[in-house]
């Protein structure tokens, strides 16, 4: 039989250190580990939530950029081009746009009906030029203008965007101007058409009365 010498205290003492020191550095490498863990998954978490959140803003981007560009859209505005002295051809300010039906009123100080066009948008001086004359015989204006004079009028319009139907009433003033001659009588020329402001189908004909009655007043007695 061999005889083992038993290892002396502080041997043992020394084993135990070593081991313990081990063992701790053993679980301080599991808790690094699971930290490590616990931050991979919080990072694949939070790289997920910022795609998510960008894809998210950019198709809030692009509805709100949609909705924008849709209200630009069915927003009316109408040019005028001189067609001679006695007509004005209308057409939208946007390409996008189709213009299918037009209701124009005049100030009820011209006494005359109200004008509906169906697919060619115009104005003609034909329309009102007898009532203009007589109002502004009424409201003792010159016979000759000087630059150019200006009648407002309501113009409610039927266009199409995309195949869809929208519909818009607008205050315009027409520029003319009208000359007087003794034999042939008084000659309005239409010379082009700008926008005041959007109406309702309420307040249109009292907003278009007070505009003739601002630029048009009424005759002292």
């Amino acid at each position: 039989m061999t005889d083992e010498t038993p290892p002396s205290p502080e041997t043992a003492r020394k084993a135990e250190a070593r081991a313990a020191e081990a063992a701790a550095i053993r679980r301080r490498w599991i808790t690094l580990g699971e930290i490590l863990a616990v931050l991979a998954v919080l990072i694949s978490a939070g790289t997920l939530w910022l795609n998510w959140s960008e894809r998210s803003d950019d198709a809030a981007t692009r509805a709100a950029e949609s909705r924008k560009a849709s209200s630009r859209a069915a927003q009316l505005v109408l040019n005028a081009a001189s067609d001679g002295d006695e007509r004005l051809t209308l057409k939208p300010a946007s390409a996008d746009q189709v213009v299918q039906s037009l209701t124009i009123r005049f100030p009820n100080a011209l006494k005359i009906d109200s004008v509906e066009t169906t697919g060619n948008p115009r104005i003609e001086v034909q329309w009102f030029d007898n009532g203009l004359k007589r109002a502004r015989g009424n409201a003792g204006l010159p016979d000759n203008s000087r630059g150019d004079e200006r009648l407002p009028i309501v113009i409610e319009t039927r266009f199409l965007v995309d195949g869809e139907t929208h519909d818009d009433i607008a205050l315009y003033d027409i520029g003319y101007t009208i000359v007087g001659r003794l034999l042939t009588g008084h000659r309005v020329t239409l010379r082009g058409l700008s926008l005041v402001k959007r109406a309702t189908n309420d307040n249109a004909q009292a907003q278009l009365d007070a505009r003739w009655a601002k630029l048009v007043p009424a005759k002292e007695q």
